[in-house]
């Protein structure tokens, strides 16, 4: 069977922290689904709105692949992962740290940063950079 997983997010935008969780999620299963980030050979690209539950029920996927920062992101995450099984049973979700240098990344932060013209280089791709510098002008 595939070892497959979902790693839902806004991500706005799309951080260090996001792909690093992302590169390495790839190294525990063989397929990841997640929108936006395409660059790696078994994540697949996807769009969805509603419940991860139904999307997760839809593909056949039994792991949410999130990351955890601090002890506050635990407390919702927990709670988040509870009521996910209690929708779904059988998901499990796989909760993965990210590494020190990206710990304190978020993508609210790297959004404040770029609206006031701080330099958002080290915390995002440099696509990514380049699309907030463009929205930030326009």
């Amino acid at each position: 069977m595939m070892r497959r997983a979902i790693y839902p997010g806004s991500f706005d935008p799309i951080t260090n922290g996001h792909t690093d969780l992302l590169r390495r999620g790839a190294q525990l299963f063989d397929e990841v689904l997640l929108a936006i980030v395409a660059d790696l050979p078994n994540v697949r690209v996807i769009g969805y709105s509603g419940l991860t539950v139904d999307l997760a029920r839809e593909y056949g996927i039994h792991v949410v692949l999130r990351g955890l920062r601090t002890v506050s992101d635990f407390e919702f995450e927990f709670q988040l992962a509870n009521m996910s099984r209690r929708l779904l049973p059988g998901l499990e979700t796989v909760f993965l740290a990210p590494q020190e240098g990206n710990a304190c990344i978020s993508s609210t932060l790297v959004r404040d940063i770029a609206r006031h013209g701080g330099a958002i280089d080290e915390f995002v791709h440099p696509i990514v950079a380049t699309a907030l510098r463009n929205k930030k002008s326009s």
